[in-house]
């Protein structure tokens, strides 16, 4: 009877590792869609692809799958918001994902932000890491802005290194900014809790997976922040009125399953506006 009840119990673990598993194939679409505050600011759109925590260690979804997804999608503009892996080996597997992207050739460009994981790279790692993107059109902010225009009107985009190993440099991130729409890239979103000086219209982050196991609440997730513990882990929020949202990402960590989130693959529509800095 007790060998009965181990075997039994034994399957049903099994059975429950294979579905969380299973979980990662179950890819989210989630279309967001970012509106000003009145009728009467309402302007062009601003169409953005954003993809985070590919974490190319455990990731379900191929570049193949991923081009699928993504053909004969409008996209002006990508972002890429960081932990794209966290070992040596594992580089070469992220150039098939740029590729796709490159294809794209969004009209404004691909812009990304190193999370937490990339940095676990030693330097000469991490830099032909950062070559490999750059070779692929991705421009990496690391405190850093870029301007465009849009039928005249002003967009900053910034990118804040990562706030979790304490890289983020809010000054140096928004020294060239002009005056304009600010959209902000940036790894872990607890940031926000400290911008109350740097202004955004904008801003998109990941790091938190949704929790990747997350049942019923993500009580892992409390030692990373003050995000975190009020269970601010993805999806769309708003701080001092500033909209931001949170991916759940593509990939996983540590093990390659998920409970109670999925992986994501996110569309922006942004209304561009004229603001002032």
């Amino acid at each position: 009877m007790i060998y009965l009840f181990y075997t039994l119990l034994v399957i049903f673990i099994g059975y429950l590792i294979y579905k969380a598993y299973k979980n990662t194939h179950d890819i989210k679409i989630n279309n967001i869609k970012i509106t000003p505050d009145t009728e009467s600011e309402q302007g062009d759109f601003l169409s953005i692809l954003h993809l985070s925590d590919l974490h190319l260690e455990n990731i379900s979804f191929t570049s193949e799958q991923l081009s699928q997804t993504l053909a004969n999608k409008s996209i002006d503009l990508i972002v890429l918001t960081g932990d794209f892996l966290d070992r040596k080996r594992t580089i070469p597997k992220l150039i098939p994902y740029l590729k796709v992207l490159q294809k794209i050739q969004p009209k404004y460009g691909i812009y990304a932000v190193l999370g937490n994981h990339d940095y676990v790279l030693k330097k000469d790692d991490l830099n032909k890491l950062t070559k490999i993107m750059a070779d692929h059109d991705c421009h990496i902010l690391q405190n850093d802005s870029k301007t465009i225009t849009i039928n005249g009107n002003l967009i900053n985009i910034i990118g804040i290194d990562d706030y979790s190993t304490k890289r983020s440099n809010l000054p140096r991130a928004f020294q060239q900014v002009n005056a304009g729409m600010n959209i902000v890239i940036t790894h872990d979103p607890t940031i926000v809790l400290e911008m109350e000086d740097y202004r955004f219209d904008y801003l998109m982050a990941g790091h938190f997976h949704g929790g990747q196991i997350c049942y019923p609440k993500a009580y892992h997730l409390v030692k990373m922040g003050k995000l975190a513990r009020k269970n601010i882990i993805k999806g769309l929020h708003k701080h001092n009125d500033s909209p931001f949202y949170i991916s759940e990402g593509l990939g996983q960590t540590g093990l390659n399953i998920r409970v109670g989130s999925r992986p994501e693959i996110t569309f922006h529509d942004v209304s561009v506006q004229s603001k002032a800095s």
